[in-house]
C-alpha cells in the first residue's frame, strides 16, 4: 500500500495537477448532468453508463500517455495514423448512420455491441503528426513548396470527413488553421487564402451544399422559415430562457425536450436546469482548461510538443464555440459536442487521449527545468 501511495504521489508531483483537476470536474460535472437527463427520462440510462466507463477508460489512458515521452509516442505514427485512416475508411462500406451521418463502426465482443467513430481518433492523429510535419519544415515553412505540403496534410483530412460529417471536419479545418497559424505562417499567405475563400463562397453555395445544408444555414437568419429544421434550435432557446438567472434544477423531474439534448444540446439543459450562472459557469471551465493547455504550450521542449498543445486547445476551443453558436442558433446545426460535456464514448476517449499528450509534453518540459537548474 506504501508502494501504491508512493507512486501516486510521485505521479502527482511530477503532473499538472490544476489541469488534472479541471478535467475531472468537468467530467464529473457531465455525469451530474446526464443523470438529471435520465431522471427527467429525456435519454435512456445507458448514454449516463456509457459516459461513466468512457470516463474511467478515459483516466486511465490519459494517464498511460502521460507517463511515456510524447516523442517516443510519435515515432509510432507510421503504425496508429494508417489504422486510424482505415477505420475511416471502413465507415464508408460498413458504417452505420446516425443523425444522416454514416460515420459509426458497430463492434460486437460476444452478445454485447458498441459503437465507435473513428473520426475522433483521427483527430489525435492528425493533430500529432502535423505537429511533426510542422517541426520538420518549421525553419522553412514559408517557402511555398513546403506550405503547399502542409496544406495537402490538412486538406486531405478535412475532404476525407467532410464526406461523412461536416460538423467533425469543420473542426478539423479550425485545428489545421490554429495549429499553421500559431507555427508563424506569413501574413501575406493568410490574406491570399481569406481572399480566395471569400471568391469561392459563391461557387461553394451554388454548386457543393446541399440543400438540406443550405436550409440549416437560412434557419438560423430565421427561425421561422421552416418549422422542421427550426425545431431543434426553437427548443432549445425555450429551455435556455425558461433556466432564467438560476436555473429550474437539475433532478426538477421535468425539462423541456429538445433533440439530442444528452449530446450536441446539453448546453440547453445545462442553461435550464442551472441557469445564466450555471451556463457561465460551464463556458469558464471549459475556457480555464483551454486556457492552461495553451499557456502548456509556451513549457514544451520543443516545437512538436507546442503544437501538440496547440492542436488539443484548437480541437476543445473550436468545439466549444461552434457548439455554443448551435444551442444560441448563431450557427446551423452540425452535429458537434460540447467537449466533456456531451455523452459520447468515442469524444470522451479522443478528449482524454489529448489530455494525456499535453501531460506528457507538461511532464517532460519541467522535468528539463529542474535537470537544468
Amino acid at each position: 500500500m506504501k508502494r501504491a501511495w508512493g507512486a501516486v504521489r510521485g505521479y502527482l508531483n511530477n503532473t499538472d495537477k490544476w489541469l488534472w483537476l479541471f478535467w475531472i470536474s468537468a467530467s464529473l460535472l457531465s455525469l451530474l448532468f446526464l443523470a438529471g437527463i435520465v431522471y427527467s427520462e429525456l435519454a435512456y440510462s445507458s448514454k449516463f453508463w456509457t459516459q461513466a466507463v468512457a470516463i474511467g477508460i478515459g483516466i486511465c489512458l490519459a494517464v498511460i500517455l502521460s507517463l511515456v515521452d510524447y516523442r517516443n509516442l510519435l515515432k509510432l505514427w507510421k503504425v496508429y495514423m494508417p489504422l486510424c485512416v482505415i477505420l475511416v475508411a471502413l465507415t464508408f462500406i460498413v458504417g452505420t448512420y446516425r443523425g444522416g451521418d454514416q460515420a459509426w463502426l458497430v463492434l460486437s465482443i460476444g452478445e454485447k455491441s458498441f459503437s465507435m467513430q473513428p473520426s475522433e481518433l483521427l483527430k489525435i492523429s492528425f493533430i500529432t503528426t502535423f505537429a511533426m510535419h510542422l517541426n520538420k519544415v518549421k525553419d522553412e515553412m514559408n517557402k511555398l513548396g513546403n506550405l503547399l505540403l502542409l496544406c495537402l496534410h490538412g486538406g486531405a483530412h478535412v475532404l476525407l470527413i467532410q464526406q461523412q460529417d461536416s460538423g467533425t471536419a469543420l473542426i478539423f479545418l479550425c485545428i489545421f488553421l490554429v495549429m499553421i497559424f500559431c507555427a508563424g505562417i506569413r501574413w501575406r499567405y493568410i490574406l491570399i487564402a481569406v481572399a480566395g475563400v471569400v471568391a469561392a463562397a459563391p461557387i461553394v453555395w451554388l454548386k457543393i451544399l446541399t440543400n438540406d445544408q443550405k436550409m440549416r444555414i437560412l434557419t438560423v437568419q430565421d427561425l421561422s422559415l421552416d418549422a422542421d429544421y427550426a425545431y431543434q434550435q426553437l427548443n432549445g432557446l425555450k429551455a435556455l430562457g425558461v433556466g432564467g438567472l438560476r436555473g429550474t434544477g437539475i433532478f426538477a423531474g421535468k425539462h423541456i425536450p429538445v433533440p439530442e439534448i444528452y449530446n450536441d444540446f446539453i448546453f440547453s439543459f445545462i442553461g435550464e436546469a442551472c441557469g445564466f450562472i450555471g451556463a457561465l459557469g460551464v463556458i469558464l471551465l471549459l475556457m480555464v482548461i483551454a486556457g492552461k493547455i495553451f499557456y502548456n504550450s509556451r513549457l514544451a521542449l520543443d516545437t512538436t510538443g507546442r503544437m501538440i498543445c496547440i492542436g488539443v486547445f484548437a480541437m476543445i476551443v473550436s468545439q466549444t464555440l461552434v457548439n455554443l453558436g448551435m444551442c444560441l442558433s448563431l450557427l446551423p446545426v452540425i452535429g458537434v459536442t460540447l467537449p466533456l460535456f456531451s455523452s459520447g464514448g468515442s469524444s470522451v476517449l479522443s478528449l482524454y487521449a489529448g489530455l494525456g499528450l499535453v501531460l506528457s509534453v507538461y511532464s517532460n518540459s519541467t522535468k528539463a527545468l529542474f535537470y537544468e537548474k
